[in-house]
């Protein structure tokens, strides 16, 4: 796992009329994902998924979804259990523009299976190295930060610099387990839009803002 582990995010709808500036250099906005691609990679990789969002100049976004870590329970300061999992996020920024990331978790439970299973996303900024990435939870300091935050709305908002990367935990907190399946989740990118999956319920979730994004022909 590279530096810190981040969640970066981007892609475009619609198409925009081009700018040409004052020196009469030619500009285009990245109007379109020319090329999507899927990948699924085991634990010795250290991720699950890696999405990759090309221009055909060759300017890319990637983002990054870990497996998950759990030592299952967590108890809150009223003795209520939980079920838990952690997991981690990263982007990549590989244009020439900066890159306006906003992630914003519904505050409200939202129901996966088996029924009656009712699960909340949590969002930590909290840097990630490589020391952290082969600890229990990924190095978050699980209770602290739930304890902290279990009934607050969970929020994000960073700007990636061109050739770098940001990375966030992500903490999904249940009321049971999943059942006989296993739980996977990821960040993927729609145009502008962010969409969070938990298995098969997919969460919209945020937006990079690409309307100033500009690359040179």
């Amino acid at each position: 796992m590279k530096r810190s582990i981040i969640i970066l995010i981007m892609a475009t709808a619609g198409l925009f009329s081009c700018k040409q500036s004052s020196n009469s250099t030619p500009e285009k906005p990245l109007n379109s994902i020319k090329k999507v691609e899927y990948k699924r990679h085991d634990d010795t990789e250290n991720y699950y998924t890696k999405h990759e969002y090309h221009e055909s100049n060759g300017a890319r976004l990637i983002i990054q979804n870990s497996f998950p870590k759990s030592n299952i329970h967590y108890t809150n300061p009223n003795g209520k259990k939980y079920i838990y999992a952690i997991f981690w996020t990263r982007v990549t920024n590989e244009t020439i523009s900066p890159l306006e990331l906003k992630i914003d978790f519904p505050s409200e439970v939202f129901e996966i299976t088996p029924a009656g299973n009712y699960m909340k996303l949590l969002i930590s900024s909290e840097q990630i190295t490589i020391e952290k990435s082969s600890l229990p939870d990924y190095g978050l300091p699980l209770k602290s930060f739930l304890d902290n935050n279990i009934d607050k709305s969970s929020s994000l908002k960073k700007t990636i610099k061109p050739k770098e990367s940001t990375d966030f935990y992500v903490v999904t907190l249940s009321n049971q387990r999943v059942g006989e399946g296993t739980l996977r989740t990821g960040l993927s990118l729609r145009g502008q839009n962010l969409f969070y999956r938990v298995n098969n319920k997919e969460i919209p979730c945020g937006k990079i803002d690409l309307t100033k994004l500009m690359i040179r022909k």
